[in-house]
């Protein structure tokens, strides 16, 4: 069966409001969510037929996502709001429990027949919903082997991964009718600007005055960004780990996994002297951690920074992989200080209300490729029990756009140390990673 030609039939449309009323009142964004440009995030969850489903209907499921939906609203309230311009043409959310478009929709095949290698042809548009206002949409959409799928797409100017992820978890525990472990924090005066500001010079290599987008590439198809996702074992991460640490110096998982997909992305590059641009996601929850850390980590919002290093071809492919990991250890370095993300928040403030935009996101003329990598290691999949059992598959969906890839290795669903890895490269670096480490690079496959 081709599993990308399935038809997705939608049963109902309707919105979803948190079940108590809210008093209506503008959230504004922090100077780091004002770096985000106007794009959404996916994410979908895939639930076999199990023994936990086997009583209850398709329609008795998704009743009860709704209905946990609306009272996980009532905490987390900025998902069922807008984002609207202020006077002074800056996002800000305006809380006022609109509500959630969710979908109830009918797809007709079985789990096993969806091809998620490809999800830009099987999830795209069919599994993850495409939001059209609001913050959040939710799709469920069951299938022909009485499985389902739910699919959720954010705003990212709203919220980052990690405040993704505390949403997700909250909505499972009403499901299941507990508390919420942890409830989130809006107080944006925990990420207030310094009197006076104290930017650092540093950062106008990171960070710079957003401009229009550039034109759809009218290019071949392996100059198209493609989005695949991939299996990756736990011994072949262990392996690159092992590769990467020399002289008693153990790198992390994640920038040895980093380096040796940099490496192999220099490695598609036919002009030695073209830049390889190479950004990675840091969190700065732990970084800021000092000021108020429980506010901190349940902090809803924006609290990431992008650093990035570059490297021409000829040095990337001459250079060993433990000295590339250095390099990557450095970058997230660059970023991995409260000092770091004061001085980005003053750095934002001097310049509103200007957008600025991550850097690396500006792909340039000397550029082979650029691309970031955002570890989704806290991704909470085991917790994503609405009533049914743990998901049989979880992953994000972010073709955002743009010319730069984006990168993200999550954790398996089955809990063994295996990653798996949503990838949105250009067709040429993902065919090139595929046939030079077939061992690492596994089509996902049920």
């Amino acid at each position: 069966m081709d599993s990308c030609g399935f038809p997705v039939t939608v049963k109902r449309s309707e919105v979803v409001a948190a079940v108590l009323p809210l008093q209506e009142h503008w959230l504004p964004m922090s100077n780091i969510d004002l770096l985000l440009p106007p794009l959404d995030f996916g994410i979908f969850f895939c639930y076999k037929k199990s023994s936990y489903t086997e009583s209850l209907s398709p329609e008795n499921m998704v009743a009860a996502l709704k209905k946990s939906l609306a009272q996980a609203l009532v905490s987390f309230y900025p998902f069922a709001g807008e984002i609207m311009e202020n006077r002074h043409g800056e996002p800000e959310i305006l809380c006022n429990n609109r509500g959630v478009d969710f979908t109830h929709a009918c797809a007709d095949v079985e789990l096993k027949d969806v091809d998620l290698y490809r999800p830009d042809v099987s999830v795209d548009r069919k599994l993850v919903p495409v939001k059209m206002r609001g913050v959040l949409s939710v799709q469920v959409t069951e299938l022909k082997c009485g499985g389902i799928v739910v699919g959720c797409a954010i705003d990212h100017r709203a919220a980052d991964a990690h405040s993704a992820n505390m949403f997700l978890k909250a909505w499972a525990e009403m499901a299941q009718s507990k508390t919420i472990a942890r409830l989130p924090s809006f107080r944006r005066s925990i990420l207030n600007p310094r009197r006076p500001p104290q930017p650092h010079k540093s950062l106008d290599k990171f960070y710079a005055p957003r401009l229009p987008p550039p034109p759809p590439s009218s290019g071949e198809d392996e100059d198209r960004l493609t989005s695949r996702i991939y299996h990756i074992k736990s011994e072949e991460i262990d392996r690159l780990q092992s590769l990467a640490t020399y002289n008693g110096t153990k790198r992390s998982k994640i920038e040895s996994f980093s380096a040796f997909l940099w490496k192999s992305i220099a490695e598609g590059g036919g002009d030695r002297s073209k830049t390889v641009k190479f950004g990675i996601v840091v969190d700065g929850r732990a970084r800021l951690g000092g000021r108020t850390p429980a506010s901190l980590e349940c902090y809803f919002g924006n609290v990431v920074s992008i650093p990035y290093a570059e490297a021409t071809v000829g040095d990337l492919l001459a250079t060993p992989l433990k000295g590339v990991a250095d390099m990557v250890h450095e970058c997230v370095a660059a970023a991995s200080s409260a000092e770091h993300f004061l001085a980005l928040i003053d750095w934002v403030e001097m310049r509103r209300p200007k957008p600025a935009v991550v850097k690396v996101y500006c792909k340039e003329e000397n550029d082979e490729a650029a691309v970031v990598v955002s570890s989704g290691q806290r991704f909470p999949v085991q917790d994503l029990d609405f009533g049914w059992g743990k998901p049989e598959f979880g992953s994000y969906h972010f073709p955002w756009g743009g010319q730069t890839g984006y990168v993200m290795p999550m954790p398996s669903a089955k809990r063994n140390g295996d990653w798996i890895v949503y990838m949105h490269l250009m067709t040429k670096y993902l065919d090139l990673v595929e046939a030079r480490a077939p061992h690492v690079f596994v089509p996902f496959k049920f």
